[in-house]
Formats: C-alpha cells, structure tokens, sequence
C-alpha cells in the first residue's frame, strides 16, 4: 500500500477527526469537517490512497467511531502514528482503516510518499529512501481487515449477513 502523507503531532482528538457539531449530518458531510481545526484544507485535499502520519496518542479522546470513519470515507488508506488512543485504534480496526504503530514517524515529511507493508511492519519513505520498521500486525487482524472490517469479517466467517 502506498500514498501521499499528511503529517500531523501529537494528542491529535477524535473531536478533530470528527467534529461534534457535524454529528447529526451524514458521515460524508462530517468528513468533509475531519481536522479543519488544525488542517483547514485536508479533507478538500486529501486523496484516495493517502496516509495520516502522527506523533503519539493518535485518536485520544471519546469513543466516537466517527473519527475513524470519516479518514475512511475521505479515502484514507491507513493511519501511522507513534501511538494511539486505545478505543480509536480498535474503532480503526473494526471498520477496516490500517492503523500501524511506528516509533519513528518523525522522518517521515508532509506530502513524501510513504509504502507500508502491514504484514512485515516495513514502512518506506519513497521520497526520502528510508526505512522504517513498525509493529506487524498479526495475522488475525491481516485477515479482518482483508475482509473490510469486523462485521464483514465475521459475516465471511460465519457465512450470513448480520441483520441491522
């Protein structure tokens, strides 16, 4: 997997991600607000494939899964932080947005071109040449996220489609 990054630092909220005063629309009209209030551009910049890089606790704040979807509906294809809020990290996985855990995020630059293999933890700066190495998911979470997310995942494994 590989696309543009857009760098962010640290205690990034899920308030960010998803402002509370957009909760009530669609999830597409609140993606449009992810993070105006510390990148007023992104969500009108941001492409399909792109990657959100951060410095630590990624996600922190409530539990609105919100915050991940709307990186997912703007097309995000993972997220890369030194760490991560624990229900941000979980509400990722379950709706199929990669989360990858990298210490070493600061040499990585807004708008380099990042590849990343979740299988081995290999992240590669395209622009600058260097490599990074993250936490490997295990391959229970590979699968998951394979699938699309947790409620595909189970419906693939279970052979029916949830009700809901």
């Amino acid at each position: 997997m590989s696309g543009r990054a857009f760098v962010f630092g640290d205690d990034i909220d899920t308030d960010a991600l998803a402002p509370g005063r957009y909760m009530k629309g669609s999830i597409e009209d609140l993606a449009r607000h992810c993070l105006e209030a510390i990148a007023p551009d992104f969500a009108a910049d941001v492409r399909p494939g792109d990657v959100v890089v951060a410095g630590r606790n990624f996600g922190m704040g409530s539990s609105r899964e919100q915050a991940a979807q709307a990186l997912k509906v703007l097309g995000v294809s993972a997220v890369i932080a030194k760490s991560f809020g624990g229900i941000f990290y979980r509400n990722a996985l379950n709706l199929g947005l990669p989360v990858v855990v990298c210490a070493e995020t600061d040499a990585i630059r807004s708008g380099d071109r990042i590849d990343f293999d979740l299988a081995s933890g290999i992240v590669t700066n395209e622009t600058s040449g260097l490599t990074l190495q993250s936490e490997p998911l295990p391959q229970f979470l590979l699968d998951m996220l394979a699938d699309g997310g947790l409620v595909p995942h189970l419906e693939k494994r279970f052979g029916a489609k949830t009700t809901g």
